[in-house]
C-alpha cells in the first residue's frame, strides 16, 4: 500500500453538494491505520470522513452519518462487509459502496459484487487508486456536483467546453483523437495508464486491440505538448503512460 502524495489529492476534482457542503464517506475497516490512511486521503479533497471498525458500528454510524460513499473492508469483526451493506441498503439504497479485499481471495470480490457493491481494490492497494475510484463512485451516483468543464495538470489546461488545449498560455491544437486521448490522461494525472485502458477508452477497441496505435498518438501528443518544454507524458516500461507535471 502506497500513501497519496499531497499533489495528487490537490489533481482530483472538487466535489460537493450542490448546496456547496461536503460530501461526505463512512471507512470501515479493523485496521485502524489503514482507515485512518484512507480518510486522510479523503480528508486532503475536502470530504467529511467518518470511521469505524466492524460491521455493526458501521450499520449504526451509516443511519447517523449517511455517507455518500462506503468504503467497507470484506473481514470485519460482528458482521462482514457484505452484510454490513445488505443492513445499510435497507434504510439507504443508493448508497455506493468500495469493498476493500485480500488479494487472493476472489470470492471475496464475487460476493461483494454480487452484493451490490459498485466497485472493489485489493491489498495491499495504491491510495490513489483508492481515491479516484472513489471520486468516481461518487460523481457517478449524482451526489455531487464539480466543475469537470476544465481539467488543469500543472500549465497544462484542457477546456472541455470549448475544446481548447493550452499549456503555459499557449494554445495547442490537437485533432479529435488526439483531444480524447489528453482528456483520458488529464482525468488521470499521475496515475499510469495502460495501453489496454487507452485503447478501451479512446478507441473502444476499434483497433483490434492494436497497441501500436497507442504509440503512434503518444507521439503525437508529445512532438504537441512536450516539444521545447520540460516533458510531461512520461513511458512506463512494461506498464503503460503517466501525464505529470512537469518538474
Amino acid at each position: 500500500m502506497t500513501q497519496a502524495p499531497n499533489n495528487f489529492a490537490a489533481d482530483l476534482p472538487k466535489l460537493t453538494h450542490p448546496d456547496g457542503t461536503a460530501i461526505r464517506a463512512l471507512v470501515v475497516d479493523d485496521e485502524p491505520n489503514l482507515a485512518d490512511l484512507i480518510s486522510m486521503g479523503l480528508r486532503m479533497t475536502g470530504w467529511e470522513v467518518a470511521t469505524v471498525g466492524d460491521g455493526r458500528a458501521a450499520v449504526a454510524k451509516a443511519r447517523e452519518f449517511r455517507p455518500d460513499v462506503l468504503v467497507l473492508d470484506v473481514m470485519l469483526p460482528e458482521f462482514d462487509g457484505v452484510e454490513a451493506l445488505g443492513k445499510i441498503r435497507s434504510f439507504d439504497p443508493d448508497v455506493p459502496a468500495l469493498f476493500l479485499t485480500a488479494k487472493d481471495a476472489v470470492e471475496d470480490r464475487i460476493a461483494g459484487l454480487a452484493a451490490g457493491g459498485d466497485d472493489y481494490v485489493t491489498k495491499p492497494f495504491s491510495m490513489q487508486e483508492v481515491l479516484l475510484r472513489l471520486h468516481r463512485l461518487v460523481q457517478r451516483s449524482g451526489a455531487a456536483s464539480a466543475d469537470t468543464s476544465e481539467l488543469v495538470v500543472g500549465d497544462l489546461v484542457l477546456n472541455l467546453d470549448t475544446r481548447e488545449v493550452t499549456r503555459g498560455g499557449e494554445e495547442i491544437q490537437l485533432t479529435a483523437t488526439q483531444f480524447e486521448l489528453l482528456h483520458f490522461l488529464m482525468e488521470n494525472p499521475r496515475r499510469v495508464v495502460s495501453k489496454t485502458q487507452i485503447l478501451d477508452r479512446v478507441w473502444d477497441y476499434d483497433f483490434g486491440g492494436q497497441a501500436n496505435i497507442v504509440e503512434l498518438y503518444i507521439s503525437y501528443l508529445r512532438k504537441k505538448i512536450d516539444v521545447d518544454r520540460p516533458p510531461m507524458i512520461h513511458t512506463v516500461r512494461g506498464a503503460g503512460y503517466v501525464l505529470k507535471p512537469a518538474t
